[in-house]
């Protein structure tokens, strides 16, 4: 039996999927990835194969500068990072704008590039990122039966009146103006039709006998993937969802990192990760606030300072670890509170670790995300640009509570007990016996 897992060429995307892989892996069937080249060695240590397979203009292996992404990708990127800075509502705006040429470029090659890759591969079962529009309109368009895996917030696919790039939630302490957001859910409006239309012609020049879509944001593969748990999505949405399963979390196992280790294993405070993401982390005010908010407790700070220098981040106590990168999974297992933007892979790996959150939420489905562990009592969530670090410091002091970890226990052990790669493979496979899980 093969699994053909369709990325982009990014990291945060390849890594997830990859981890999911390893159910199939661990049965002793064959796993090939297509993606891009930027993520090749990530396939290579999962021991997969790689068939080439480019989904957009720009490449992320792990930590992203927009000095290394091709021309216009970098523009971009530059735009979207300044968006960040004047707020929530100009960012989504923002990304808005882009979205077409972001998430459907070069869509007809893509769809028959794919198209390619599957005559090659030949799989049983094929798993796409469902951001990437453009392979999956390959495998509709040729009829390819897929499971589709929504990475970020479940939000990510709309449902009902929802339209996507507009929150469905927002934090308690994130207030947009009203009339801002009445202008971006025109403006999305407008980006989904236009999004709709260019998605079925695509279909109709692949399948000229394919039903036309109503919203191209709404659609969905043979089976729908959601890594995320279901403890924390509301009923009456779930109730909306196509066939689906949720994943619970897709925590990959890390290489051995000595150092790290050996910093883990010291006797001292109590340990907390502080992350904004491949992206974000070029936002070195927001995480230079974060540095001085917990220079004044007694803890010890593992922080990936990603794109920002450390320079940046003021005076670094010794007793903390400061790298462009860390082993993530790994520091959760020890940390008794995580700072990060919200991201699917940060959430769902804190939760799986029953590590409290302070999220800094600035795009996308990270508003919608961190309304729901709020609401859930998980986490607190705090304005990035308005957020000081007086306030960043009363919001750790209050997640260090003994008791805020009491509440993600039941949590962390469901989510342990039933990995996602498991949960996945039960929903393609379900005749199939569990495999029994190895270290990739």
């Amino acid at each position: 039996m093969t699994l053909l897992v369709i990325s982009p060429d990014y990291a945060s995307h390849l890594l997830p999927l990859a981890t999911l892989a390893t159910a199939w892996a661990d049965a002793g069937e064959r796993v090939v990835v297509a993606t891009g080249p930027a993520t090749d060695s990530i396939v290579r240590r999962f021991g997969f194969a790689r068939e080439d397979l480019r989904l957009g203009r720009g490449s992320n292996p792990g930590v992203i500068r927009a000095e290394d992404q091709p021309r216009g990708e970098d523009d971009a990127l530059r735009g979207f990072f300044a968006a960040t800075r004047r707020g929530a509502v100009p960012t989504l705006a923002f990304q808005a704008a882009a979205r077409r040429d972001d998430l459907l470029w070069n869509p007809l090659q893509v769809a028959r590039e794919v198209r390619d890759v599957v005559d090659r591969v030949r799989p049983d079962h094929v798993v796409v990122d469902h951001l990437a529009f453009g392979a999956r309109l390959g495998l509709v368009g040729t009829g390819v039966a897929h499971a589709d895996v929504v990475l970020g917030h479940p939000s990510a696919l709309t449902v009902g009146d929802e339209v996507y790039g507009c929150p469905p939630a927002w934090p308690s302490r994130l207030h947009p103006d009203p009339g801002a957001l009445a202008d971006l859910r025109r403006r999305c409006e407008d980006v989904r039709d236009a999004f709709t239309e260019q998605w079925n012609t695509v279909l109709a020049a692949l399948d000229p006998s394919a039903t036309a879509s109503e919203d191209a944001f709404a659609e969905t593969g043979d089976v729908l993937l959601l890594n995320y748990p279901t403890e924390l999505h509301p009923p009456e949405r779930t109730a909306l969802l196509p066939r689906h399963a949720f994943l619970g979390s897709a925590v990959r196992t890390e290489e051995p990192d000595t150092e790290v280790e050996e910093w883990l294993a010291r006797d001292g405070a109590p340990v907390v990760y502080v992350s904004l993401g491949s992206f974000l982390s070029v936002r070195s005010d927001v995480l230079a606030r974060v540095a001085e908010a917990l220079r004044g407790l007694d803890v010890r700070v593992a922080l990936a300072s990603g794109s920002t220098s450390p320079e940046a981040l003021g005076p670094v106590p010794d007793t903390w670890l400061v790298r462009a990168e860390l082993p993530q999974v790994t520091v959760l297992g020890r940390a008794c509170l995580a700072v990060s933007h919200g991201g699917n892979n940060s959430v769902t790996e804190a939760l799986t670790a029953g590590v409290p959150m302070l999220v800094l939420p600035f795009s996308t489905d990270q508003f919608a995300g961190a309304a729901a562990l709020e609401d859930a009592g998980l986490a607190e969530a705090l304005d990035p640009n308005e957020a000081s670090p007086e306030g960043l410091r009363a919001a750790v002091r209050d997640l260090l509570a003994p008791e805020r970890r009491r509440r993600l226990d039941s949590l962390s052990a469901d989510l342990r007990r039933v990995p996602g790669a498991v949960r996945a493979r039960r929903a393609l496979v379900p005749a199939a016996p569990d495999p029994i899980t190895s270290s990739h």
